[in-house]
């Protein structure tokens, strides 16, 4: 059992050697400081049955700027959510140096809810 048990480590340890996913092991941001801190804003909502759509709108403080995926122009973003319900970034209402606006349609289900997620380098501020 112990023999076992030492095999199953250094197998975890031989995969965390050829694939680290550690951020010390992470490919640098371009755009960034050196640091390659990076702040995450989020707004949030749920909705009930029949409810016809809601947003929220993340704020963006002033000596921030929002991140672009790495090696891509899209910024980095995410959304997340749960039940019946079409989701997305409001391209209209969102400048994305500002503000970046989430909004969802009419929830479908008994409940609906969104994470918006932005993330943004305030090494400037």
């Amino acid at each position: 059992m112990r023999r076992l048990s030492l095999c199953f480590l250094l197998a975890g340890l031989a995969l965390m050697a050829i694939h680290p996913t550690s951020p010390a092991h992470a490919a640098p941001v371009p755009g960034l400081d050196e640091s390659g801190a990076t702040t995450e804003y989020k707004c949030n909502f749920g909705m009930g049955q029949g409810e016809a759509k809601q947003s929220c709108t993340i704020p963006i403080p002033e000596g921030c700027r929002v991140v672009h995926l790495p090696e891509t122009t899209k910024p980095w973003a995410s959304l997340s959510k749960a039940g019946n319900t079409h989701c997305k970034f409001d391209e209209k209402a969102s400048d994305w140096k500002t503000r970046v606006t989430g909004i969802c349609g009419r929830c479908k289900t008994s409940h609906c809810s969104a994470l918006f997620t932005v993330r943004a380098d305030c090494s400037g501020r």
